[in-house]
């Protein structure tokens, strides 16, 4: 039997600079203020008919910032949070986003749903994605370093949401809607080698580096899209940064956060950590942010935290003190 879901698309890409975006319509626009700045300093024109500020990733944060909004299409500029509550105000106003990333920070742009942090952890709103993003090279070159190809983590996090969806394969911990697929494990791990190729380029801030990692972005989440669910590229390094972010606050941006759990647990899983950790280097994403006693700490409570928040079966569920004593800190120097 076919399970019921909705097969989004993705949404429609200009990559255009914003000096040449015309927007006509009043807008109402979210950000984040460095972003905001730097898309006016790339003469980003739009008639703004109401503006807000986006700083917590919470329903009533996102329901009191959008009380009053007015205008005839939404624009969402900044990272992940800036796009997570326009897909949602949208939603809730009938109104049509446009999204301007100013790093390509993570998946958020391409993707339906809007993740929000509830009882310490992170729920997905189902949304629908943007109707449109506009990418300017330019500006997602000149990103501040460690954000600017931070999204490679949701690519790369393919290697251990993988070996997760293969080992609750294993165990018989798959539901019947998230059964191991063999070819879609086959495109996933392609798509994981063109984000490894893309790495240096995208640190740098090459066009062609990060235009390949978007692309690769965008087909992790189109076949995650086709799936129904995201187990070839969220797993136990996704859990990592969820349970971590509680103890670390809101401080750190989500690279800092998954970048040291896909290096972490692909280590306990028995992969070859290196090829991960120099693409997470060549894009300049620091993996020692978080102190060594908090990351052991979060590790041996993580198996408990998995099975309170019933997240999709991996490696964390089933980390013991055996484990812990193998975690290798020099891979995260």
């Amino acid at each position: 039997m076919i399970p019921v879901h909705t097969v989004y698309p993705l949404p429609t890409v200009h990559y255009t600079p914003l000096a040449r975006w015309r927007e006509e319509r009043p807008t109402a626009l979210i950000y984040s203020a460095a972003a905001w700045q730097a898309t006016m300093n790339a003469s980003l024109r739009l008639s703004l008919a109401w503006q807000g500020e986006v700083t917590e990733a919470t329903e009533e944060h996102w329901q009191q910032l959008g009380a009053d909004l007015q205008g005839e299409v939404i624009y969402a500029i900044g990272g992940g949070l800036a796009m997570d509550a326009g897909k949602y105000l949208a939603q809730q106003h009938g109104l049509p986003l446009i999204g301007v990333p100013t790093a390509i920070s993570v998946d958020a742009p391409w993707t339906w749903a809007a993740g929000v942090r509830r009882d310490g952890c992170v729920r997905y709103l189902e949304t629908g994605p943007p109707k449109e993003l506009v990418l300017d090279f330019e500006l997602l070159g000149a990103a501040p370093p460690s954000l600017r190809a931070a999204g490679i983590c949701d690519v790369l996090s393919i290697a251990t949401g993988l070996w997760d969806w293969r080992f609750a394969e294993s165990e018989g911990r798959n539901p019947v809607t998230e059964r191991f697929i063999a070819y879609a494990a086959a495109a996933a791990e392609a798509i994981l080698q063109g984000s490894l190729a893309a790495a240096a380029a995208a640190g740098r801030g090459d066009a062609e580096g990060l235009r390949q990692l978007c692309d690769c972005l965008a087909l992790e989440v189109q076949l995650c899209n086709q799936l129904g669910h995201s187990r070839p590229e969220e797993g136990s390094e996704h859990y990592f940064a969820y349970a971590v972010e509680n103890v670390m606050g809101k401080g750190l941006p989500h690279g800092d956060l998954v970048g040291p759990g896909i290096v972490l647990l692909a280590g306990l899983q028995g992969q070859d950590v290196a090829p991960l950790r120099d693409a997470l280097q060549a894009c300049q994403i620091p993996l020692d942010n978080i102190p060594p006693a908090v990351v052991l700490e979060t590790l041996r409570e993580l198996p408990a935290y998995c099975e309170h928040h019933q997240l999709p079966f991996g490696r964390a569920h089933t980390l013991g003190e055996e484990d812990l004593e193998q975690v290798n800190f020099l891979a995260l120097g």
